[in-house]
């Protein structure tokens, strides 16, 4: 430190002055970094502008923050080349609960009149759980710009949102539950189906790409009694010192880093032995350091880059996952409700035809051709059948509550809480079971079901955490170059004592800095750096580990497919069931029908009861509501199926992109 001990100037006027040029240069030196941050090698995010939905498009453009922006919450981060984004936050706006305007259109006479493609539209603008799910789409991006910089992932949903009451989601998806499940760090070390994923992404440790500047400046005055006299010449020794500092540090992908460190120092005292007051002092270090055996190459540095873009291919297929599932649900609420309203009119027309019998026994028993007995049995069909229709009617509200539930973001409107629904849609007539061979339905599920496609993706993940556990494994070696570069000037002291001595110095501080920067007084290093972990027993437990869990990930992959294999053929025999259950219901329906009408002919004939007929007439509501039954159980079966070889969405024509927009055109499935 003795290069810096300088005397004091005796104006302090001068002394600021002074400080003028310096403070110009470390300007210019910060502007000169700043520019090599620009086009320093750097991974940056891809830039993406998905589609905007249309309801949050045309909203009026509310007044941006000072201090952040605002994006769509489904719209993905985009990077900019503004400098002074990177110090600014993004808001997201609160979640839009307004039904979609599709709801208005199929509303009339205060009834909701629904068809299933309506009933499917509505639910992929509005169902909570698909506005759940769309969030995890940004999420997934977020780890893209995160492991860009040499960040660790955070990790993304793999799961099915089932938030959602009534009906049946199915099994499609990577495990099921109100919030899905996730991979990434963390976690209790189990994932679905007890897959273990502990070491995802293990390996060297990576650093940070994004590049770190960090400067300082400061001015600083100091004053010192002296016991000796003849140590400085002066019995109060003041000094009066500025510096300027800047670092460089950036690492790179191939395991390569590199730290340019510069500093700008001028001094005064008031000694009388300080040949130089003011002083001058530059310092400029570059050191640069390779990697060779562990931490080296692309594959090892960008694997958490890459873990993340695998992951946000899973996003995408667990998205359509919840799609699949969020479709197969309503399509069974649809159903469900369907059943629901047709079983309620069964029981209508049977309390009707109760009452009418009831009726006529009256006048038949006031005119004394039957016993007051038959009368009471008639009372008492009537109170059982309006209990079974009282039951009809809740069941059938709750099922409309269901599909409300289902296609709608909010139900605070006390009028749509209470508006009945319509479904439009019927039964269809042809009822069989399906002729495409068993064989060719498993194909179809093995390449098209969702859960395969994100085991898939995982065992990718798993096998590079595989590759790079074993480049954990070996010991730090790096290659490292050193340059130093100094500059010292400075005006001779109009206070030392000895003026005769010549100096060769320049008097500038320019001539300091550009001895710093010539390599006029230089230092070059060139060096071998070697860590050995001692038995290493860390790395090598987490080699093992990783070699354990992508096997375990193999053998889950194929449990998966045996377990598509089953539900498949499940399916496929349901769906075969179904039709025999509807074909036999309806054969036994029809004999219900033509028992009832011969026994109103034997009654107009006087040689029948109304006690037979009403009999006659029960049996065949409780046909009816049995075929009703049996329609709903194959049109839900037929979806099971659908759901099962994962061809759901192509047959109702659905389109994943409008699911992401949460715009559905109806041009496109027509």
């Amino acid at each position: 430190m003795n290069d810096f001990k300088t005397s004091a100037s005796p104006e302090r006027s001068l002394r600021h002055s002074s400080l003028r040029p310096l403070r110009a240069q470390v300007q210019a030196v910060a502007a000169i970094l700043l520019l090599q941050v620009n086009l320093a090698f750097a991974v940056e995010p891809p830039s993406t502008t998905p589609s905007v939905p249309a309801q949050q498009s045309a909203a009026p453009a509310q007044p941006l923050p000072a201090v952040a922006s605002q994006l769509p919450f489904n719209e993905m981060m985009r990077h900019s080349r503004n400098p002074f984004d990177a110090y600014r936050g993004i808001s997201v706006p609160p979640p839009s609960l307004a039904n979609s305007p599709r709801l208005n259109s199929l509303v009339r006479d205060g009834k909701i009149y629904l068809s299933l493609r309506d009933a499917i539209d509505l639910a992929l603008e509005d169902n909570l759980d698909m506005v759940i799910a769309r969030y995890n789409l940004p999420i997934a991006q977020t780890d893209i710009l995160r492991t860009s910089a040499g960040g660790f992932f955070r990790g993304v949903n793999t799961g099915v949102v089932s938030g959602t009451p009534g009906g049946n989601a199915g099994g499609g998806g990577g495990g099921t539950g109100a919030g899905g499940t996730s991979t990434g760090a963390g976690g209790a070390g189990a994932g679905a189906s007890g897959i273990v994923s502990n070491t995802l992404g293990t390996g060297s440790a990576v650093s940070v790409y994004d590049p770190q500047i960090s400067a300082q400046i400061f001015d600083d005055h100091s004053a010192q009694q002296l016991q000796n006299f003849q140590q400085e010449g002066v019995p109060i020794y003041k000094q009066n010192s500025e510096q300027a500092s800047v670092t460089y540090a950036q690492a790179f992908p191939t395991g390569s880093s590199l730290q340019v460190d510069f500093s700008d120092f001028r001094g005064t005292s008031n000694g009388i032995y300080d040949y130089f007051s003011p002083q001058y002092f530059a310092k400029v270090r570059v050191i640069a350091q390779q990697q060779i055996l562990a931490g080296f190459g692309l594959s090892t540095n960008l694997r958490y880059l890459r873990i993340a873009k695998t992951n946000q291919h899973i996003t995408d297929v667990a998205f359509k996952a919840q799609v699949i599932a969020t479709v197969t649900q309503v399509c069974d609420i649809y159903w469900d409700l369907v059943n629901a309203y047709e079983d309620e009119q069964v029981n209508e027309r049977s309390v009707a035809f109760a009452t009418d019998t009831l009726d006529k026994s009256r006048k038949q028993f006031q005119l004394q051709a039957i016993p007051e007995m038959d009368v009471l049995k008639a009372e008492g069909d009537l109170a059982t059948r309006q209990q079974d229709l009282t039951v009809a009617r809740t069941n059938l509200e709750l099922q409309e509550l269901y599909m409300k539930n289902a296609v709608t973001r909010s139900l605070d409107d006390p009028i749509l809480e209470e508006m009945p629904v319509v479904p439009t849609d019927r039964i269809g007539t042809q009822i069989q079971s399906t002729s495409e061979p068993v064989q060719d339905l498993i194909s179809s599920a093995l390449k098209s079901r969702t859960e395969l496609q994100i085991q898939t993706l995982g065992l990718e993940n798993s096998e590079l955490s595989r590759k790079t556990a074993r480049n954990a494994l070996l010991p730090q070696l790096s290659l490292y170059g050193l340059y130093i570069g100094t500059g010292l000037a400075g005006q001779l002291n109009s206070a030392y004592y000895n003026k005769s001595i010549p100096t060769t110095l320049s008097n500038s501080p320019g001539g300091a800095l550009a001895s710093a920067f010539n390599a006029s007084a230089p230092e070059y290093q060139v060096g071998l750096q070697l860590s050995i972990p001692v038995r290493n027993r860390i790395a090598k437990a987490d080699q093992y580990r990783a070699e354990l869990e992508y096997r375990q990930t193999q053998v889950g992959l194929e449990e998966a497919k045996k377990r598509i294999l089953i539900e498949v053929r499940n399916a496929s025999y349901a769906l075969e069931q179904g039709a025999s259950r509807v074909a036999a219901a309806r054969h036994a329906r029809d004999l219900s029908q033509k028992t009832l009408d011969i026994m109103q002919k034997e009654q107009k004939l006087g040689a029948g009861s109304n006690q037979q007929t009403l009999s006659a007439e029960h049996d065949l509501a409780v046909a009816e509501s049995a075929l009703v039954a049996a329609e709903t159980a194959y049109e839900k079966a037929r979806i099971e199926l659908r759901r099962a070889t994962g061809t759901i969405l192509e047959n109702y024509g659905i389109s994943i992109a409008e699911a992401k927009s949460g715009v559905v055109v109806e041009a496109s499935h027509q």
